[in-house]
């Protein structure tokens, strides 16, 4: 959040936060439980899910109960409405662009079930739509691009 408060105060234009104080309080609200009850927990799977290295039952036990918790209440928050808080891209659009599609990678891979799909389905749609947007796709793209790089200088070593 600190970043996107950065962004807004260096480019107010377009601003990414709404005008209204109190659509701005719920854009921030948003971003707070992204961050929070979604990604704060599911980084803990990631050394299991993504890098080859053992995360303990208890954790995953843990983790679980949290992520349920997190986007059961996340979908009560939520309007895709077309975007997450309304009819407005906002950065709390670019947070869930960046923390939802990990929750469903790492919780199909540790739980062998898509907590997005099964407690926010709307979602899915949601991201597709984000990822037609010419910036995603920029940022989709350079990932890509570092990754394979990265892989070629593995490979190389």
């Amino acid at each position: 959040q600190v970043l996107t408060e950065y962004i807004e105060d260096a480019y107010p234009e377009p601003a990414l936060y709404p005008q209204d104080t109190f659509e701005r309080a719920r854009c921030r609200e948003l971003i707070e439980h992204l961050e929070l009850h979604i990604e704060l927990p599911v980084r803990r799977l990631y050394t299991e899910a993504f890098f080859g290295g053992k995360v303990s039952d208890e954790t995953k036990q843990e983790v679980e109960k949290l992520l349920t918790r997190g986007a059961k209440s996340l979908a009560r928050l939520v309007r895709f409405a077309p975007f997450i808080g309304g009819s407005t891209f906002t950065h709390a659009d670019c947070a869930a662009w960046a923390h939802l599609p990990l929750l469903s990678q790492a919780t199909k891979i540790i739980y062998g079930r898509d907590f997005l799909e099964e407690f926010l389905p709307a979602a899915k749609p949601y991201l597709k739509m984000l990822a037609e947007r010419p910036h995603v796709q920029k940022v989709n793209n350079d990932r890509k691009a570092a990754m394979a790089a990265r892989a070629a200088a593995q490979a190389a070593k």
